[in-house]
């Protein structure tokens, strides 16, 4: 399918199922929040496909073959991808948008260096909707608002920048700066490229698989597991191979046949 094509009756049943969420009688924001939400209780932020030698395509086929017919996860450029065409097919209008992401020192990344997702709801505005950053707003935010917006993930808040930009802060640290112009999907496919094939890219340095839970978070990075209920923090070591691909498949669904392992460092 291309971007063009619509997404099947069939293949929207079966995302809602993947995602645990039963058709949305309207495409209001009540909706788009219960789908936000569930996105990420259910589809993991991930980047194996780097460290199992996988090649990533953003083709909308094979968004939706890897998200839903292979209960995987991705990163950004796979799971926003993905999830606006759950969202356009459901009735929302969508606009794929760029971000750089701020890193150390307040320096921002490259552009295209993340997708995010602007959703018009009619009569109820407009919302930034973003299940591709790992650990983020639980619910969309709304992109007319410069108040802090509460959130079970802290307090955001939009704020201009230059060129008609927003930057979007949690409590009070900023995340990265969006652009407001609408952009086609391709034209993040050659920084995701780079992302997945420089190799000072902070994808290709670790191996990371995480979810929002009801009570927090889990992540595998490397071979630990880390579980955050109700504000506690655990950690624990994966001695073998097997209780890898055990915790994969346990906490994330995600059955391997090996353990993706980041490469070496380089001297």
């Amino acid at each position: 399918m291309t971007h063009a094509d619509p997404v099947s009756p069939a293949q929207i049943e079966a995302y809602l199922t993947r995602i645990g969420v039963p058709q949305p009688a309207a495409a209001d924001a009540a909706a788009l929040r219960r789908l936000h939400r569930a996105h990420l209780l259910a589809v993991p932020f991930e980047n194996l496909s780097i460290h199992l030698g996988e090649p990533i395509s953003l083709a909308p086929g094979d968004l939706l073959a890897k998200v839903v017919g292979r209960h995987r996860g991705g990163f950004c450029y796979e799971l926003n991808g993905a999830f606006a065409l759950l969202l356009e097919a459901l009735g929302f209008g969508v606009r794929r948008v760029a971000a750089r992401v701020y890193g150390a020192g307040g320096k921002l990344g490259p552009p295209f260096d993340h997708l995010a997702l602007l959703a018009d709801v009619p009569g109820g505005g407009t919302w930034l909707a973003d299940v591709g950053f790992g650990s983020h707003s639980s619910y969309p935010l709304d992109v007319a608002s410069r108040d802090g917006q509460d959130d079970p993930g802290g307090v955001f808040r939009l704020v201009p920048a230059a060129d008609g930009d927003l930057d979007v802060l949690r409590d009070g640290a900023p995340q990265y700066r969006l652009e407001t112009r609408t952009r086609d999907l391709d034209e993040f496919a050659p920084t995701c490229w780079w992302q997945q094939t420089w190799p000072g890219s902070h994808f290709r340095q670790s191996t990371i698989c995480s979810r929002l839970t009801p009570s927090g978070r889990v992540s595998l990075s490397g071979r630990t597991l880390i579980e955050t209920r109700d504000g506690a923090r655990t950690e624990t070591a994966l001695p073998t191979d097997e209780a890898v691909l055990a915790a994969y498949a346990e906490h994330f669904g995600i059955l391997l046949d090996r353990v993706p392992e980041a490469p070496e460092p380089q001297a």
